[in-house]
């Protein structure tokens, strides 16, 4: 996922700190949201393990802890007979569901060869929050549809060469200064800002 994921980064970073929170890497965790209220992130826990959570406030269906009682609805323990390291990482996120009210809808969990998840019937919204960094197919469009939008009087741009794109992606997170100047620079983006987004997913926890 980290060529998808940071390219993405690299492109909204381009566009200044405001769209670059909506994509970033720090030496634990990346994350993703689409502005809308929806949010993935990956929280790193060594050994080649990660967790995966996140929320679409639209199809998540499932109520974890706290949200049960605020929405009226059946809990769904997403850490049920998961492995403690699962909670551990996440705690954070974990203890911000009461003091913040930030719902969570689904919790995956690699153990360096295989992503799991309880056992559970209701829809997580994972598929529905269509995150860009599982597919080309997802981030492309959106890498596109970001350069191509009229952003703050900024008058539209071209849409990039598809080759281009496929030698970002190749790249990524290793971007080079030539490729992200042939992509950026021509639009007067901030191509400095790009390299540094991308280069920061190179950290694994």
């Amino acid at each position: 996922m980290a060529p998808r994921w940071s390219a993405l980064a690299a492109v909204l970073a381009a566009y200044g700190p405001r769209w670059a929170e909506s994509a970033y890497a720090t030496d634990s965790t990346w994350h993703y949201d689409d502005g809308g209220g929806n949010w993935a992130d990956i929280r790193f826990a060594g050994e080649g393990r990660a967790v995966l959570l996140g929320y679409d406030h639209e199809y998540s269906t499932t109520y974890f802890r706290a949200a049960a009682e605020y929405f009226g609805e059946p809990e769904t323990d997403l850490l049920a007979g998961c492995p403690a390291w699962w909670a551990e990482a996440i705690g954070d996120y974990l203890e911000r569901i009461d003091s913040e009210g930030m719902w969570i809808g689904f919790i995956y969990g690699f153990d360096g060869g295989t992503w799991t998840r309880a056992e559970y019937d209701d829809d997580d919204g994972f598929t529905s929050l269509n995150l860009p960094a599982l597919d080309d197919r997802a981030v492309l469009p959106q890498i596109t549809g970001q350069l191509t939008m009229s952003i703050g009087g900024r008058p539209a741009g071209a849409a990039p060469d598809p080759a281009l794109l496929d030698r970002v992606l190749a790249e990524c997170p290793d971007l080079s200064a030539d490729t992200a100047r042939a992509l950026l620079g021509g639009r007067g983006l901030d191509v400095d800002a790009a390299l540094r987004a991308a280069h920061q997913f190179r950290q694994r926890g």
